[in-house]
């Protein structure tokens, strides 16, 4: 029974390991608060780039991109601020009428108040390979992400990370819309 235990126990603790910068040089001891929440914001979490602007079908889709999973890993450090790194996965299709197979999206990671003032917001680009076919996956990790605490005694709970693709106007009033085509959409 102990053995069994034992292997239950390692196999547990192996399904835990991220890969995340912060999260390989963590040690046993606890945070002396909870990280920030973290996500995606819905309006900004679709990217759809048609060829034509005026025609919103899916025949005219030259590309589109979506947030799948945002994971936060942070650790207190005393009275430093609060360090953070997400990870993001993104998932890219190349519509019919999408030309190069190497398309680089924009997006944003923000550190905010849970009432929604930002407080720092920097801009990122990551690319898409569609040499092997037109959907595609990756995980971005953006790290050094500082939460400015006054002290330490104000809590990561009192802060949000979001992040989204860094769309036009007429981008996020499709998404608000409510549309939205599958990266592996058929006519």
């Amino acid at each position: 029974m102990l053995k069994i235990a034992s292997i239950f126990l390692a196999l547990a603790l192996a399904g835990c390991s991220t890969g995340g910068r912060i999260a390989d040089q963590l040690n046993t001891s606890k945070n002396s608060g909870p990280c920030p929440v973290v996500g995606s914001i819905y309006d900004a979490s679709r990217y759809v780039k048609f060829a034509d602007a005026d025609k919103k079908i899916y025949t005219n889709i030259a590309y589109t991109g979506e947030i799948t999973d945002v994971r936060l890993f942070c650790r207190y450090t005393g009275e430093t601020p609060l360090e953070a790194e997400v990870e993001i996965d993104f998932a890219f299709g190349k519509g019919p009428m999408g030309e190069a197979n190497q398309v680089d999206y924009p997006y944003f990671v923000a550190v905010t108040r849970r009432n929604g003032k930002v407080l720092a917001k920097e801009y990122f680009n990551t690319g898409a390979d569609f040499g092997r076919g037109k959907v595609t996956s990756k995980t971005e990790l953006v790290n050094k992400i500082k939460i400015p605490r006054a002290d330490e005694s104000i809590s990561g709970v009192n802060f949000e990370i979001v992040v989204g693709f860094d769309l036009t106007a007429e981008q996020i009033e499709f998404n608000r819309g409510g549309n939205r085509f599958r990266l592996d959409a058929t006519e």
